[in-house]
C-alpha cells in the first residue's frame, strides 16, 4: 500500500467471493473469460486478510448465477459470508445474485430480503443476457424504488456486448426509480459510451474496479471528474485485483484529499446507507 494512503479508510465495493470448495475453479474460470491471471484466491478468508495493511473497514459481497440453479446457493452463501464479516467488526453488505432463467424472482428477493441482503448484482455478459433483454425487466419493476441493482458494464468485444452502456439507459428510461451502479467507471473498456449515455443521471453511482490498471492515471482522473466525485466508489473487482495494488494506483490519481476521502469511503457509506453504523 502506498505510504500516502495509509491515512485513508477503506470500503471496498466491489467484491467477489466463492466458497472455498469451488473458489480456484471460479477464479481460474473468471480468468479465461477474461485473459488473464486474477491476483487473489477468490475466498472470503483471502480478503479478509488483507484487511487490517489495507485499512479497508468494509466490504460488498457478492457473486454472479452462472445459472437458475446457482442462485438460492450463492445468495445463501452471500448472506452467510457478510454476517460472518460483520461479526469480525466489518461493515459488510451482501447483494444477491438473479439468473434470467430463475422461476421466482419475487420470491427470492422477498427471501434474500429476509437474509440480509439488500441489492442484487447482473453481470449480463457472463450470464448471455442483455441488459434490457425483456426477460430482466420484471425484476427491474420487482426491486424499483426497493433496492439497487450493480450491473457489470461494458466490453470492447463484439461478442460481449450486453452490458453496453446505452442499453443501461433504456432500462433507467423505463424505470425512472430504479438505483444503479455502473461499475468500472461506467463501462469496462468503454469510458466514452459511458460518459455519452449515463454521465449525469442521478440514479446512477460508479466504481473504479478494473478500470485502474488500464487506463493512465490522468484519463482516469478525467472521467471521474466528468461522472462526478460524489458518484465514484473505490472498488477492487476482487480477486480480480488484491487492495493493495488497486491502492497503489489509485494513489496516482489527481484528486484532492476530500475527494480520497468520499471516494475511498464516504461515498459507499452513503450508497449502501450506513452512516448510522459508520
Amino acid at each position: 500500500m502506498h505510504n500516502s494512503m495509509k491515512k485513508y479508510k477503506v470500503f471496498d465495493i466491489h467484491t467477489h467471493t466463492y466458497p472455498e470448495a469451488i473458489a480456484e475453479k471460479a477464479v481460474t474460470n473468471l480468468g479465461a473469460f477474461y485473459n488473464f491471471v486474477p491476483e487473489g484466491l477468490g475466498t472470503y478468508a483471502d480478503l479478509s486478510a488483507q484487511a487490517e495493511d489495507n485499512n479497508v473497514k468494509g466490504y460488498l459481497l457478492f457473486s454472479v448465477a452462472t445459472n437458475a440453479h446457482q442462485v438460492q446457493k450463492v445468495n445463501d452463501s452471500i448472506a452467510a459470508l457478510a454476517e460472518q464479516s460483520r461479526k469480525e467488526g466489518f461493515l459488510t453488505v451482501g447483494f444477491a445474485g438473479m439468473h434470467q432463467d430463475f422461476p421466482d424472482f419475487e420470491g427470492e428477493i422477498d427471501r434474500v430480503e429476509k437474509l440480509g441482503l439488500c441489492g442484487v448484482k447482473i453481470h449480463p455478459d457472463i450470464q448471455g443476457i442483455d441488459i434490457d433483454d425483456p426477460r430482466m425487466l420484471l425484476l427491474y419493476e420487482i426491486v424499483e424504488g426497493r433496492m439497487p441493482v450493480y450491473f457489470h458494464i461494458g466490453d470492447n468485444r463484439p461478442q460481449y456486448r450486453f452490458s453496453e452502456p446505452k442499453k443501461l439507459r433504456r432500462v433507467l428510461d423505463m424505470f425512472p426509480k430504479l438505483e444503479v451502479v455502473a461499475a468500472h467507471l461506467g463501462g469496462y473498456k468503454s469510458a466514452d459510451e459511458a460518459i455519452e449515455y449515463l454521465a449525469g443521471h442521478p440514479n446512477v453511482w460508479y466504481d473504479t474496479s478494473s478500470s485502474l490498471w488500464y487506463l493512465s492515471a490522468e484519463e482516469a482522473s478525467r472521467i471521474i471528474e466528468v461522472l462526478g466525485h460524489d458518484r465514484v466508489m473505490f472498488g477492487t473487482d476482487y480477486p480480480v485485483k488484491n487492495p493493495a495494488t488497486e491502492l497503489e494506483l489509485f494513489s496516482r490519481l489527481s484528486l484532492t484529499q476530500a475527494q480520497r476521502e468520499d471516494i475511498l469511503y464516504n461515498n459507499a457509506i452513503r450508497f449502501l446507507r450506513l452512516e448510522d453504523r459508520a
